[in-house]
């Protein structure tokens, strides 16, 4: 066993960080020493009750760190290697055996509700009790993750992984839904809802292929400023205006021909679909409550619109992940503008900021 501490959901909207001990890794798990963790609005969604993760549990799923153990038959990382940690797939379903592990046929078990583990996996326990955990393969709101081996993504041994964790998901989703499946043109009307992490990422993604125009729609106007800041051409603070209008106004009246909503909000995505052109494609992510339905005017799908979902950006972690971080290395992906740094101890600051919007990207570091 492994002494660490972790962030526990004992229930909806309350956390403590207490002492954990975690087992050595089981057959294709890794146990990982962390040093950083992004904190992702899923996150959210499960300490708001939205999503049914059990209790007491830890989640987390942005992790980056050094591998410490290896379990039987881990065969792509050694101890000591550094790592980014991104969601987990079963790797033998059509969707993952074709480079979709984001559509894999056990995805929703696996992720998000904790439910499919290997035979042997490893526990973590407090006072011996066990703790639920594998939150996106890795639940990594402590000290330790004990991952999947199909969760990491090795990195260079120099990279700042602080800086990096953030990409195995926020970044990860709204970067790779700009870039593998709304993939705009220079022709094309790109609006983004929401400038988060994954709002803000899908602006830069979209950014580097330079559409005619590319609006970035929020209701925090520090947020707004950022958008412009790293590529978009126009913003509208949902706050103050008119949103369907100020589309009009802008698109001369065409719609936007590529939208992506990351707010998982329903009326939004209505308001996109409402202001989308003539076959005009609406994509939506995010993480609301099971049952959350999108109000759809037949009428106005019959022009050719599209409304999509996504998950995860359609992305394989282990060609994407590599990519961003070059990006990075560049100064094309200044991720850095979005992220502030919390201590573990600090983590419900974390929360409060992210979800008053005062913070984009809140990463804790251990």
């Amino acid at each position: 066993m492994t002494a660490g501490r972790a962030a526990i959901i004992e229930a909806p909207s309350q956390v403590a960080v207490a002492d954990v001990e975690y087992g050595d890794p089981g057959p294709g798990e890794v146990l990982v020493r962390l040093t950083a963790t992004g904190l992702c609005h899923t996150d959210l969604g499960v300490l708001a009750g939205g999503i049914p993760f059990p209790t007491p549990g830890i989640i987390g799923h942005e992790g980056a760190g050094r591998v410490e153990k290896v379990g039987a038959g881990v065969a792509s990382v050694v101890p000591g290697d550094a790592v980014l940690l991104s969601f987990t797939s079963c790797g033998t379903c059509g969707s993952c055996r074709s480079a979709h592990p984001a559509y894999c046929e056990t995805w929703l078990p696996r992720n998000l509700l904790g439910g499919i583990r290997a035979e042997g996996s490893a526990g973590i326990t407090r006072d011996g009790a066990a703790i639920a955990s594998h939150f996106f393969g890795q639940s990594s709101f402590g000290t330790y993750a004990i991952a999947d081996e199909r969760s990491l993504v090795r990195v260079a041994d120099d990279a700042d992984l602080t800086v990096l964790a953030p990409l195995g998901c926020g970044v990860l989703t709204g970067f790779g839904s700009m870039w593998n499946v709304l993939d705009p043109g220079a022709s094309d009307i790109v609006a983004v809802y929401g400038a988060g992490a994954v709002g803000l990422s899908a602006v830069m993604a979209a950014a580097m292929r330079a559409p005619a125009q590319l609006i970035a729609v929020d209701r925090v106007p520090a947020r707004l400023d950022l958008a412009r800041e790293l590529g978009a051409t126009a913003v509208i603070d949902a706050s103050t205006e008119d949103v369907a209008a100020r589309l009009a106004e802008l698109t001369g009246g065409r719609g936007v021909t590529l939208a992506f909503d990351t707010t998982g909000h329903p009326g939004v995505a209505r308001t996109a679909l409402d202001a989308a052109a003539a076959r005009g494609t609406v994509l939506v992510c995010g993480a609301p409550p099971p049952g959350t339905e999108i109000p759809v005017d037949i009428q106005g799908l019959l022009t050719g619109k599209i409304l999509r979902g996504v998950t995860m950006g359609d992305t394989e972690p282990r060609e994407l992940i590599p990519q961003l971080v070059a990006l990075h290395a560049e100064g094309r992906l200044p991720l850095e503008k979005l992220e502030k740094r919390y201590a573990l101890d600090d983590i419900e600051d974390a929360i409060a900021d992210m979800h008053n919007g005062m913070t984009v990207k809140p990463v804790i570091v251990y």
